[in-house]
This record gives C-alpha cells, structure tokens and sequence, in this order.
C-alpha cells in the first residue's frame, strides 16, 4: 500500500513538471490591455454570436465591452454603481448588470449600450444568471436572497429567502433546481426554483468561505472553492455528501469545469490559475498550477471557445488587462 501510494506520488508530481515544460493545459494566447481601468474587477459574460466579452469594473463603476475577434476594447459603459454581476440574453441582445452599491439591476441594449431599465432590486445585488429554459434572471442580492426576474418585462416575479448574503450559484439545465453558496451561514442551499423554496441546507463545516462554485450536472458533483483553508471542495448534488476536498490557491473567486477535458479551472487572487484533472465522478487530482498575476481572482470559462478569460488589475507595474487561455486538449 505505502509503495502504491508513494508511486501515486511521484507518477503525480512527474505530471506537473511535464505541464511546467511548455504543455500545459492552459495556453496564454492573447493579452488585451484595458487602460484607465481601476479597481476591482468582478465577474464577466460572453456574447459567443457577436464574439464580445462584457467585464464588469467594479472599482472602475464600468462595463468593458471587448471585442474578441479584434482583441481589443470597443466601448467603456460608465455611470454604474459598483457593478459585481453581468449576464447576456442572447434572445434579447441585452446585458444585465447587478450594481453592489444602489442595488440596481440595470438593462442595457448590446448595440447601442443604452439603459433599458434599472430595477431597483435591494442592497448588494451580486451575481447573476440567466435561465434560458425559463426566460428568467436570478440575481442573488441583500441579506439573504435570490431573486427570479423576468427577461422580458424586467420584473420580479419570484424571491426566495436565504440564511446570509448569497455568492457563486449554480443552475441544473434538467431540474428545477440551484445550488447557492452562502458563505456566511458556512452553508450551500439547494433550491427547487419551480416552488421557489429551498429544499436542504449542507453544513460546509470546516471549509469556510465559500465564494465560487461550478457545475457537473451530468455526474451531479458541485465543485466548490474555499478560502479559510484554500480548498477545492466536491459535493454529491444527490446527497449534500462532501466527496473529496483538495489543496488550491488563496484568495480564489472562480472556477470552472471543462466538460470536453474532465478539467476544473480556478483562478485565484495569490496569482495562479489551478487546474485539477476529474479522474471520475469520485476520483480528483492536481495536474497543474499556472502563473498568473497578483489579485486575478476572477475569470471566465466558454466551453464553446475553449477559451479562459482571466482578468487582471491595475497593480503597481502590473497593468489592467484580460488575459486569454486557450484549453488545451
């Protein structure tokens, strides 16, 4: 047993100087610079059709539009509060964008970057999604609470009430149902978004702030990432059940899973980009660390780009930019 674990070991550690030589499963190949821009930047969204990435400046009270076929930024939307969360309605052509600080979901056209409606939604309005089964926003904001808007009319149709203020969720495409971390209770909730109610409640327990959170629908894992230790938690969807937990970097608030490479990506503020393999449902291991820069914590994963989009702040000598990673397979 000790020889077998020992081979594990090193066959593991061979693994991660090979990635380290030049074949790793993330290649930077492309950096646009994003001048001006200052402050905190929170999360990002993509319009795969249109071939633009929307980044919300949080520190910058911006929207960045880039264009990624140019490479380049094409217009800085100003005049948001603090915006923390942004989604694109393909259907719509719209941009949703929550604002941490008045609490607004604001609705801007994606052509002509004009203001639709800015609903006033409560404090702290944070991440959101877009349920395209249903047609609905979810927006987590407050207190404790997601919130179930209407694409179409702008308004809410639905709340449903949470222990502490909500974090990364996560929403099934073949059950009614969303996974929310919820930090500040030390909890995920499991909610049935039909009835609009939560259905359980799972302890994380030792693992405490928990921010991020990603998705294996069809093997019904939940990744999630933690803080206070660094750890890359998975848990059976099914059950609440904490499979297995891993060593990650500090300060991480994204990650994401590559359905085509069984790959799990987390960016993490201490300045890496952590890849971990998915043996199987059960089964996780550490494949690589990729070097990034101080504070980028926030990224997004298009599976349909085999792309990662790292965001970069202002740092000293470290410039504002969106770095691009293409997934290797």
């Amino acid at each position: 047993m000790f020889r077998t674990a020992m081979l594990v070991l090193i066959v593991s550690a061979y693994a991660g100087v090979v990635y380290g030589q030049g074949n790793a499963p993330l290649r930077l190949v492309q950096t646009i610079p994003l001048p001006g821009v200052e402050g905190r930047i929170d999360h990002l969204s993509v319009d795969i059709k249109g071939q633009r990435l929307f980044v919300a400046a949080l520190g910058n009270n911006t929207l960045e539009i880039i264009d990624l076929a140019q490479g380049k930024r094409v217009q800085s939307v100003k005049g948001l509060r603090e915006p923390q969360g942004v989604a694109y309605v393909p259907e719509l052509e719209q941009i949703v964008v929550a604002n941490g600080d008045d609490g607004t979901v604001r609705t801007i056209d994606s052509k002509s970057f004009a203001t639709i409606s800015s609903l006033m939604l409560g404090d702290d309005a944070d991440n959101v999604r877009y349920d395209a089964m249903s047609g609905r926003l979810v927006v987590g904001y407050g207190a404790g609470a997601l919130a179930f808007i209407d694409a179409k009319t702008h308004q809410v149709t639905g709340t449903v009430k949470l222990a502490a203020h909500p974090e990364s969720f996560q929403v099934e495409k073949a059950r009614p149902r969303i996974y929310v971390n919820v930090p500040n209770a030390n909890q995920i909730a499991a909610i049935d978004s039909s009835k609009q109610g939560v259905m359980a409640t799972w302890p994380v327990g030792q693992y405490r702030a928990n921010f991020p959170m990603a998705l294996d629908e069809a093997h019904h894992r939940l990744f999630v990432g933690t803080r206070n230790p660094a750890r890359l938690v998975v848990v059976d969807t099914e059950t609440g059940k904490q499979i297995t937990a891993l060593n990650i970097s500090g300060d991480t608030d994204d990650l994401f899973f590559d359905r085509d490479a069984s790959r799990i990506y987390v960016s993490a503020g201490e300045g890496y980009i952590d890849v971990v393999h998915q043996i199987d449902a059960d089964h996780y291991e550490p494949v690589t660390r990729i070097a990034t820069a101080s504070g980028a914590r926030t990224s997004l994963f298009v599976p349909d780009l085999h792309r990662l989009y790292l965001a970069v702040p202002h740092r000293g000598g470290q410039e504002t930019a969106i770095r691009v990673y293409e997934a290797m397979k």
